[in-house]
């Protein structure tokens, strides 16, 4: 089965994290997960076995900064696997920075943005 073929995995709740997670908290979930999951502790059951490496594919790719970034870049997104709340939470960055639509962090939003914070200070 070619990659482009498989159903899409989302790595993030297969370790059980946001999708802002820090590095940190990525790590400490794969560990209890993995845990968990050893095959060691599950003799024979092949179904652990494969959740266990599951586990593993999802700490490669999320512990690593780059394939991580590559993953949040080019992963499928299948809006209708998510609720409106994990979307959102999932694409906030590009959400609240335009980043999404090549709209620069210097754009006449962010210029408001930042006039409203100072009149509010004053």
């Amino acid at each position: 089965m070619d990659r482009k073929d498989e159903p899409h995995k989302d790595y993030y709740k297969v370790l059980e994290v946001d999708y802002d997670a820090t590095e940190e908290k990525i790590r400490l979930h794969y560990r209890r997960l993995a845990l968990k999951w050893h095959p060691d502790k599950h003799k024979d059951d092949s179904a652990v076995t494969a959740k266990f490496q599951e586990i593993n594919e999802a700490y490669k790719v999320l512990s690593d900064p780059a394939k991580r970034l590559d993953y949040d870049l080019t992963g499928n997104y299948e809006i209708d696997k998510y609720t409106l709340r994990e979307y959102l939470t999932r694409f906030k960055g590009m959400i609240l920075t335009c980043n999404g639509l090549g709209i620069s962090h210097t754009s006449i939003w962010s210029q408001q943005l930042m006039e409203t914070k100072e009149y509010v200070d004053k």
